[in-house]
């Protein structure tokens, strides 16, 4: 057996419920290890073939009827009964939200994993539209980077490293979120803490 890694890699797109899904366990699973574990979150764009030329989405999201029986089972077995059901949930680009975790993560580090839960509570917990920007500006304040907002918003640069982000997640090979990967093992899918903890000691 290879020695624990103490960093996780998560690509991982805040509209996706099983993102939201797979944030519990691994919030579950770092409190309950006896090391500390490194998050390497990547941003990931479920919806870019869904996007126009001009970027923008093209359509509603929806989801097929297994997909939706899958979050409900998963909700009862794991007791996410805050969870809001997906036909409840506004259905939201989440573009400018990975972009202000992006500009977080590299600038307030400190700050990310607060924001990182924040945005995914904001969303599958409180119904709240997380592509408008006093939304987001209020999520950022909460955890006390309330100067991450506005101005990366119309940064021309952060938003050419959000892209460059998810064309290196494609680039290595990651087709769906949550995607996980840990001492070049990946997984795709959601994980339980108790699945977490077996694919980070690689059993």
């Amino acid at each position: 057996m290879s020695e624990h890694p103490t960093t996780i890699r998560e690509y991982a797109d805040y509209a996706c419920p099983f993102c939201y899904l797979s944030h519990r366990s691994l919030d579950e699973y770092r409190q309950t290890r006896d090391e500390p574990l490194v998050v390497d979150w990547r941003p990931y764009d479920l919806r870019s073939d869904s996007r126009d030329a001009n970027g923008d989405i093209d359509g509603e999201m929806s989801y097929p009827e297994q997909v939706e029986q899958r979050i409900e089972q998963l909700q009862a077995e794991h007791d996410a009964n805050e969870m809001l059901t997906p036909d409840t949930v506004p259905k939201v680009d989440s573009r400018d939200a990975q972009l202000v975790s992006l500009s977080v993560k590299n600038d307030h580090p400190d700050r990310w994993m607060a924001l990182n839960g924040a945005l995914f509570t904001a969303l599958w917990e409180d119904g709240r539209d997380i592509s408008d920007e006093d939304v987001l500006a209020d999520v950022a304040t909460n955890v006390g980077v309330d100067d991450a907002v506005r101005d990366v918003l119309a940064d021309d640069e952060y938003r050419e490293r959000l892209a460059e982000r998810f064309a290196d997640a494609r680039h290595n090979g990651v087709t769906d979120v949550p995607t996980f990967v840990a001492d070049g093992r990946t997984e795709t899918g959601f994980l339980s803490a108790d699945e977490l903890d077996a694919f980070v000691r690689d059993e």
